[in-house]
This record gives structure tokens, sequence and C-alpha cells, in this order.
């Protein structure tokens, strides 16, 4: 069993920035997930280590150029940078962790590849 545990939810106006963090003690890939009321729960982003010093991510369409994933191996974080934030990016958001077993060949964003799940942090971005 590996705890995950997300912080940095808020309530923002349209255009400002929020940072979510992500705690997990061991991962292959970790990865954000959002979803808003009514509606499936959506891959964001996703990070693994490829080497020393590179890795690996994958955004949806829907926030690439505005998202960034990184991660800070000293503390186990991976954070979810969000800039120019929009209404319709309200929702829960959701850290996963990947154990780097089983079919290899699920895609990066999908859920069914993640075994471990935090309990989520809400993001509501409002005028």
């Amino acid at each position: 069993q590996v705890h995950v545990v997300e912080s940095g939810g808020g309530l923002v106006q349209p255009g400002e920035s929020l940072r979510l963090s992500c705690t997990a003690l061991a991962y292959y890939a970790i990865a954000w997930f959002r979803q808003a009321p009514g509606n499936e729960r959506e891959g964001v982003a996703c990070i693994r280590s490829v080497r020393i010093g590179h890795d690996s991510t994958h955004y949806a369409d829907s926030v690439r150029g505005r998202f960034t994933i990184s991660r800070d191996n000293a503390t186990n974080t991976v954070y979810l940078q969000m800039n120019s934030l929009k209404p319709e990016d309200t929702a829960v958001y959701y850290c996963a962790v990947h154990m780097g077993y089983g079919p290899p060949n699920i895609p990066p964003l999908s859920a069914l590849r993640y075994d471990y799940w935090g309990q989520g942090t809400q993001v509501t971005v409002s005028s």
C-alpha cells in the first residue's frame, strides 16, 4: 500500500495560477487526474523517470502549454503548476501512483494504469 497525499487546491480567479503538490514514498510514474461534477475522470498530466536527470511527461490537450508537471526527488513530491486557469479547469484533482507492473500498452493518462490514489483536492476557478 502506498499512501498518496495531495495539497494545494483552492479558489482562484480566471487567469491566475495555482500549484498542487503530491507526496508518495514510492512510484514508477505519477499522474494528476481531475473530475468535475457530471464528467468522467480525466487524465491531466503524468511524469516518470526515463534515466537520471531526464523525465518523460505527458499532458492532456486541454492543459498543454498551461500546466507543468515536475518532481523533487529529495522530498518525494510531484508538483502540478497550473497557469492561466480557466473556469473549465474547476474540478477535484487527484494524484495517482503507478508502481510499474501490469500491461505495458495502457496509455500514460489512462486511469487503468494507476494503482494508488489520493483523496483529491478541490480547485475552483471563478470570478
